[in-house]
């Protein structure tokens, strides 16, 4: 039987101050870029878990919450990271990566060079859960793919709202997060995301987002 409880803290608004709330909370958004040059000034531990208690609160299929974040503020483990995902990037940027997708990221001056997974305060690295397991038997999550991303969403969104910057990175393969975070075989690596302060001198490529035409279709 489906258990139930008052939601009341729906905050009711008038057209007029839905429509306000509604470009005041674009407007902020509009701000926040993905960032590769941070600052290695500390940021509370006690704010990453507010961070994350923010992303837990994703929609998920069958409310199994299939995602794990493993906090990485460990100097030593932060640079082992660095060492096999610039492995990996390496081996991307040198033979993996089509010739038309490394024309797509020059604009943006990527490579394989990693300096900000050292750099960082803290690494936040999402798991997805695909099963859980009790004893011998596997109980089957649900829409995973898409669950963990809702919640790598509303975590981006916390970081900005926070007044943090963050990237998501994604050197792929990703396994050697699973083994130098030592994960069980129910999880496998969704995104590894640096968390902190931009540096002083923080640039950001001069990119335009695509217009309301290209992305919306009324019907």
């Amino acid at each position: 039987m489906l258990t139930t409880i008052s939601y009341n803290q729906y905050i009711s608004r008038t057209p007029d101050e839905m429509l306000t709330a509604s470009q005041d909370y674009f407007e902020r958004m509009n701000t926040r870029r993905s960032l590769r040059d941070f600052s290695d000034a500390p940021v509370a531990r006690e704010v990453i878990e507010n961070l994350i208690k923010t992303a837990s609160t994703a929609p998920s299929g069958a409310n199994k919450q299939p995602w794990t974040f493993c906090v990485v503020g460990d100097p030593a483990l932060k640079t082992q990271i660095r060492v096999a995902a610039e492995e990996e990037e390496r081996r991307s940027y040198e033979g993996r990566m089509s010739a038309e997708w490394l024309a797509d990221l020059a604009p943006l001056g990527t490579d394989w060079q990693k300096p900000f997974l050292d750099i960082a305060p803290w690494l936040i690295v999402v798991f997805r859960r695909s099963y859980e397991l009790e004893g011998t038997h596997k109980h089957q999550n649900y829409y995973v793919q898409e669950s963990v991303g809702l919640a790598c969403g509303f975590l981006l969104t916390a970081i900005h709202e926070a007044g943090l910057v963050a990237l998501t990175h994604t050197p792929s393969p990703m396994d050697f997060l699973t083994k130098l975070l030592q994960r069980p075989a129910n999880e496998k690596p969704f995104l590894l995301i640096p968390v902190g302060y931009p540096a002083p001198n923080a640039q950001v490529p001069d990119i335009k987002r695509k217009t309301m035409d290209d992305v919306i279709v009324w019907y």
